[in-house]
């Protein structure tokens, strides 16, 4: 029954329709009502089920919105089956099995409609209906807010989902309507749904955020192409794709999301355009299956908040990448698994705290003139079937540039790999891998280093100022051809020492010319190579180890320590040699200071002590550091460090910067396995390697409070001081006598000033700082007396205070 009275301005030619009239109910009113008339609605609360069947004008009085209320106590308050125009009404429903506002044909308007419901539906399109709704409100907690079935369709502008108790807008069942502007929140299911074979959205300028759901779900082979759309603030993931679903997303934001910003899966495709991807807590795109594909072109993926990859790509799946950007994240790409692939082409890679592109478990992937920076590791192949091409691509300022392992093998042409600080490029544990023209420059560790016998190719690569050599291989290492290096007086190819190799190195029967041994300046880093090799040289004694410790540059407190721990083993074994018993001495140590303290150095010389005195069979130093250590996949990091320990048998394993096992934000941190392994390891093997850990003071207390047994461990801690002044002129002095030059009077005490005033901030290398010193002097040097047309010998060796280069 009506609170109110309806008018009817009947707008026929008839003159029985001519006049206005009212009726006591809108029931009344529409049974009067002719196509075309218009129905002006007083303020009241109407409990009809109307069902509008003819092409009229239904409406709210002006100036007054809201105050028309259709609101029954069950069933569908308003029907519409024409092409009607409804306008200004606010709509009530209670029915939970029913829809609040049903369409069911034809073209009819909805405008500035009201939707408060507890119903199945707020708004609900079926059939052959194709409704325009403008500016219309569905507050709906009971179930969906905008569904369109059944082959419905129509366009939605402006319109604004406020509650859903499950998806808020639900298309399935051939429909396919349009939104425009439209907003979609607080959600319960899915921000929008769309579902089954046929189905179809489009959606522009629209914003789905605060769902309980994902934002967009698209499944069952439903199609839909969003443009300018905006999801973010969803407690599930924020776009999902599955079983043959296709989705098309151009200049779209999908942010702020917990879990994974897109996920696509069961021979989905999207198609990405011009995008944004950020603030995402596990993966910014997850691709799983075979037949599965991203198609990514111009976007950006960055800022996790997460500790997962930004790109995962698994089970078969396919992810391009052209011209995309990802940065600020913990891994930038992982693919994984036999016949997943990901192809990346002009695209940037940057600020990635762990790896940038992982390729393992029989992968692939391919990267073509793209640019990685501020990494951990470049690219790592990581396990047998693994490979692909990078081609083109720089990398910079990264811990390694590129890790090969396990029997991976890919092919890389034509890269560069600038400022790594430990390796160009390493490979080890059986990887394999083709390295054409590549290059690597101002490495702090190696250029190429490949261990374990590793039968890499190597082709017209190049090293230029690597600061522990350009090449670093084992003995039975890689095939080597047209590769030159800066070290060793300059750039040589390997082909042209070949001659100098076979007789300067033992050779296989299965070696040919351009391996390993013709490479200038080689280092072998093969434990079994060094054990064969060191019954040819003599054993030194433990006094004339001592006797070269002595001669170190200052460093009293550290001698001091290595003689009592030498004079316990040695009195020790004089024990067991008379029969009594020797107290156990624990070998492993603690090594704490500053970097270019000495603290690589004086670990040699211990094992080359311990060797002498019977304790250890050959006392080599192997030297790692966590990317020796720590893999980033459940199982690896074990595997690497009993790699690593095995290698250090009979000799000396000395892990720097071993705090970076236990960073403080460790998360999902492999570091702490490694520990956890070495631990065992050092315990079942007790006797045949000797462990010493080394770092900053302060890093490497925390480091040994992580783990209970890795204290107990080690049997005391040698703290490396800095060097004083006096000390580091001395090292000058060493380096000039042995490089042939002399300090010009006054140039000792300029010396001395220069090291006093220098700054002693984090970055002060202590012994490495006079060496870089003496470098610029001479360098200084040689600008100035290479103006002299006929120097003297004086003028060619003496270094006078002007050489003294700039404080910092």
């Amino acid at each position: 029954m009506a609170q109110g009275t309806v008018q009817v301005t009947h707008t026929g030619t008839s003159r029985w329709r001519r006049r206005t009239g009212e009726y006591a109910s809108l029931a009344a009113a529409l049974e009067a009502a002719s196509d075309g008339d218009v129905l002006t609605i007083a303020p009241g609360t109407y409990r009809e089920n109307l069902v509008v069947q003819r092409a009229v004008t239904l409406r709210g009085p002006e100036g007054s919105p809201g105050s028309v209320r259709i609101a029954p106590s069950d069933g569908v308050p308003l029907t519409v089956r024409s092409s009607a125009v409804v306008q200004d009404l606010h709509v009530e429903g209670q029915d939970s099995a029913a829809p609040a506002l049903l369409v069911e044909d034809g073209a009819p308007e909805l405008v500035d409609v009201r939707v408060v419901t507890r119903s199945a539906s707020g708004i609900e399109v079926r059939g052959g209906a194709r409704p325009t709704v403008r500016r219309c409100t569905v507050d709906n907690p009971g179930g969906i807010g905008i569904a369109v079935l059944d082959g419905g369709g129509g366009v939605f502008e402006e319109c604004e989902i406020v509650s859903a108790g499950q998806s808020g807008i639900a298309v399935r069942g051939g429909a396919h309507p349009r939104l425009e502007r439209c907003r979609v929140h607080h959600a319960s299911g899915a921000g929008l749904s769309v579902t089954g074979e046929h189905s179809g959205l489009e959606a522009i300028g629209c914003e789905v955020y605060e769902v309980k759901g994902s934002g967009v779900q698209i499944t069952g082979r439903a199609v839909a192409h969003l443009t300018d759309c905006d999801v973010h603030r969803t407690t599930s993931d924020g776009v999902t794709l599955d079983t043959d679903a296709v989705l098309t997303l151009a200049d779209c934001r999908i942010h702020d999301i917990p879990e994974n910003a897109i996920d696509l899966r069961s021979r989905s495709v999207l198609t990405l355009t011009r995008s944004t991807v950020r603030q995402f807590g596990r993966n910014g795109l997850s691709v799983w299956d075979p037949g599965t594909r991203v198609d990514a072109n111009q976007c950006e993926i960055h800022d996790s908040t997460g500790d997962y990859p930004a790109v995962w790509v698994s089970d078969g799946a396919t992810v391009v990448l052209e011209s995309c950007r990802v940065h600020d994240v913990p891994d930038a790409l992982f693919v994984l698994d036999r016949g997943s692939r990901a192809d990346v082409v002009d695209s940037d890679l940057s600020q990635v705290r762990n790896t940038a592109v992982s390729v393992s478990d029989g992968a692939t992937a391919q990267l073509d003139d793209c640019r990685i920076r501020e990494a951990a590791t470049g690219a790592w192949f990581r396990d047998h079937g693994s490979g692909g091409t990078l081609a083109n691509c720089t990398v910079d300022g990264v811990q390694t540039g590129v890790i090969v392992t396990k029997g991976a093998d890919p092919t890389i042409e034509r890269c560069t790999v600038t400022s790594p600080a430990e390796a160009g490029f390493y490979v080890s544990a059986g990887g394999r891998g083709s390295l054409h023209g590549c290059r690597v420059t101002d490495s702090g560790g190696y250029g190429f280093h490949v261990i374990d016998g590793c039968r890499t190719t190597l082709k017209k690569c190049r090293t230029e100022r690597c600061a522990r050599g350009g090449f670093e291989f084992a003995e039975d290492g890689p095939l080597v051809e047209d590769c030159t290096s800066d070290e060793s007086g300059g750039a040589r190819t390997a082909a042209s020492t070949a001659s100098a190799a076979k007789e300067s190195a033992p050779q296989t029967a299965t070696q040919s010319v351009g391996l390993l041994g013709a490479i200038p300046g080689q280092r072998t880093t093969d434990p079994a190579a060094e054990k064969s090799a060191a019954p040819e040289q003599p054993s030194r004694s433990s006094k004339d180890v001592l006797g070269e410790l002595d001669k170190l540059v200052g460093l009293e407190s550290v001698k001091r320590e290595v003689r009592a721990l030498t004079d316990m083993i040695e009195v020790g074994r004089r024990r067991q040699l008379a029969g009594l018993k020797a107290a156990s001495a624990r070998r492993h140590l603690v090594f704490t200071g500053s970097p270019g303290t000495g603290k690589t150095t004086v670990a040699r010389l211990y094992g080359e002590i311990l060797a002498s005195l019977g304790v250890l069979q050959s006392g080599h130093l192997v030297e790692v550091s966590r990317v020796d250590l720590v893999g980033e996949h459940i199982g690896s990091t074990a595997i690497r460090t009993q790699e690593a320990f095995d290698r250090a048998r009979g000799g000396v394993l000395f892990i720097d910067e071993a705090y970076a096992l236990s960073p403080e934000d460790s998360g999902r941190d492999f570091g702490r396995e490694a520990i956890d392994t070495l631990v065992k390891l050092m315990e079942d093997h007790r006797e045949a390697v000797v462990v010493i850990v080394a770092g900053y003071t302060a890093e490497m207390k925390r480091f040994l409070s992580v783990n209970p047994g890795v204290a107990s461990r080690f049997s005391r801690t040698i703290t490396f001081g800095d060097y004083a002044p006096e000390e580091l002129l001395r090292i000058v002095e060493q380096q000039a006598d042995e490089h042939e030059y002399r300090l010009d009077t006054g140039t000792g005490e300029a010396l001395l000033k220069y090291f006093t005033a220098l700054p002693k901030g984090p970055a002060f290398g202590n012994g490495r700082t006079a060496r870089q010193t003496f470098e610029a002097m001479v360098e200084r040097h040689a600008g100035r007396v290479a103006q002299f047309e006929e120097p003297s010998t004086d003028d060619l060796t003496l270094l006078y205070p002007e050489d003294l280069p700039e404080l910092p």
